[in-house]
C-alpha cells in the first residue's frame, strides 16, 4: 500500500465546506436568540411571572394589586429579606408567595420579623419545608385539588366571601385561638393563627384566589381583598435567587433535587414549552436527515476514473481509519479469488482453507503452514507488515500462474 501524500483528499472538509454546511444551523440559532432577546425586552415591563403583582398574565396578580391600590392600600413589591424586615410593621400585611423556597436562615429571620411587626402575614402554599419555622404547631397533610369550597367556619372574611376556589396544602393544628376554613377531605386549606404582638398569620393552601384568571370567579376577589387589604400597607414578597441572604443557608427540609424543582417553577411556562417544542423539532429533523427511502442503488459514475486513482484513494481511506485488518482482508480475498480457478477450485470453495490449501500445496509442493498464514493469517501489526503482506501475495500469485 502506497503512503498517502500530505495534500488534502476528497474526504477532507475545508473551512469553506464546513461554513457552507453549518451556516444554515447557525442562522436559525441566531434568529432564535435574537427573537428571544427582543421578546424579553418588549415584554419586560408587563411580564414578571407567577403571582407577581406587576404581571397581567393569567398566572400573575396585577388585578388584585390594582383593586387594592384603588381602595387606598399601598402595594410594595420586595425581593430581598432586608427589604421585608424594613417594610413590615403593625400597619402592614406581608404576603410571602413561595415560603418553601426560603433557606433556613431566611425563614428564621422572617419569623422574627413576623413576631416583632404585630401585623398580618399571609403564607401562600406553605408546606413541610417552612411550617416548622414560620408556623410552629401546624403540620401539613397531603395536598388536595383546587376546586370550589364552602368556608364552613366563622371567619368574617370567609363568611362574606362564601364559596371560593381553593385547595392545595391542607393543615392540621391545635393552636389555641386558630380558625380553620374551607376544609378538603377533613382538613382545612385556610388557617388563621394568632401571632405575638396582636397580629396574625394566614396559611393559604393555594394561590388561585390571587391569580388574574380566577379573581372574578365565585368569591375569590372578596376573600383575596379582605385577606390582603386589612391593613393600609401591603408588602408583596417575591423571593429572589439574587437575594444575598439566600446564600447563608439551604432550604430546610429540602433536598438539592427539590430545590432545583423550585428553581424551575420560577421559569415562565412559555419558555419551558418553547424548549420542549425545539427539542421535538430537533428530533424530527434528525429522523428526517437520517431516513432511508429504500435499498441502496448503484449508479454509473458520471466520469471514468482510472483504476490506479481509485486504488490510491481507497488506500488513503484505509490508512486514515487505521484499518489494516480490513485492508489485509481485501488483499487476501482478492488473491484467493484469482488463484482458485488456476488451482482447479470452484469460486464457492475459494475461501475455504480445507479445500484451497491442499490444492495449492499440490501445485507448488510448498509449505502448507506458510500458505495458511499468508492467505488466512492474522491482521498485520503495522503498515510495514501490511506492505510486506501485499508483496508476498503478489509473489504467490505470480508463482501459481507460472507453475
Amino acid at each position: 500500500m502506497s503512503r498517502p501524500r500530505t495534500s488534502a483528499t476528497s474526504t477532507s472538509l475545508g473551512p469553506r465546506q464546513i461554513w457552507s454546511r453549518a451556516r444554515g444551523v447557525l442562522l436559525v440559532l441566531g434568529l432564535i436568540v435574537i427573537g428571544g432577546v427582543i421578546l424579553a425586552t418588549v415584554r419586560s415591563t408587563d411580564h414578571h411571572g407567577h403571582l407577581d403583582p406587576r404581571s397581567a398574565d393569567p398566572n400573575g396578580s396585577r388585578a388584585v394589586a390594582e383593586i387594592l391600590k384603588a381602595q387606598g392600600v399601598t402595594v410594595q413589591v420586595v425581593t430581598t429579606l432586608d427589604e421585608v424586615t424594613a417594610a413590615t410593621g403593625s400597619d402592614s400585611t406581608l404576603l410571602v408567595t413561595t415560603p418553601d423556597l426560603l433557606t433556613g436562615h431566611q425563614q428564621s429571620t422572617l419569623q422574627e420579623a413576623m413576631n416583632d411587626s404585630g401585623g398580618r402575614t399571609v403564607l401562600v402554599g406553605a408546606g413541610h419545608a417552612s411550617l416548622d419555622t414560620l408556623a410552629p404547631g401546624v403540620t401539613a397533610g397531603t395536598s388536595t385539588s383546587v376546586t370550589g369550597r364552602e368556608p364552613s367556619c366563622s371567619l368574617p372574611a370567609a363568611v362574606s366571601a362564601g364559596r371560593v376556589d381553593i385547595g392545595g396544602e391542607r393543615y392540621s393544628t391545635d393552636t389555641t385561638g386558630s380558625t380553620a376554613c374551607y376544609p378538603g377531605d377533613g382538613l382545612p386549606t385556610l388557617v388563621v393563627l394568632p401571632a405575638a404582638g396582636g397580629g396574625d398569620t394566614v396559611l393559604l393552601g393555594s394561590p388561585d384566589i390571587l391569580l388574574n384568571e380566577r379573581l372574578d370567579q365565585q368569591g375569590n376577589a372578596s376573600l383575596a381583598l379582605q385577606l390582603l387589604g386589612s391593613r393600609p400597607h401591603l408588602v408583596w414578597y417575591l423571593p429572589s435567587l439574587s437575594d444575598p441572604s439566600a446564600t447563608e443557608g439551604t432550604p430546610e427540609g429540602r433536598t438539592p433535587e427539590s430545590t432545583t424543582d423550585g428553581f424551575l417553577s420560577l421559569v415562565p411556562s412559555g419558555w419551558l414549552w418553547g424548549t420542549l417544542q425545539l427539542a421535538f423539532a430537533a428530533v424530527l429533523a434528525a429522523v428526517w436527515r437520517g431516513r432511508r427511502l429504500g435499498p441502496l442503488v448503484t449508479e454509473p459514475l458520471p466520469v471514468a476514473v482510472r483504476a490506479s486513482e481509485a486504488t490510491e484513494g481507497r488506500a488513503r481511506l484505509y490508512r486514515k481509519g487505521n484499518a489494516r485488518d480490513r485492508a489485509a482482508t481485501v488483499l487476501r480475498t482478492a488473491t484467493r479469488t484469482r488463484i482458485a480457478p488456476l488451482l482447479g477450485v470452484s469460486s464457492q470453495d475459494a475461501h475455504a482453507p480445507d479445500t484451497l490449501l491442499p490444492a495449492l500445496s499440490a501445485r507448488l509442493a510448498g509449505s502448507a503452514t506458510d500458505a495458511r498464514d499468508l492467505l488466512f493469517g492474522p491482521a498485520p501489526a503495522d503498515d510495514a507488515a501490511l506492505i510486506r503482506l501485499a508483496d508476498q501475495l503478489d509473489a504467490l500469485e505470480r508463482e501459481v500462474r507460472t507453475s
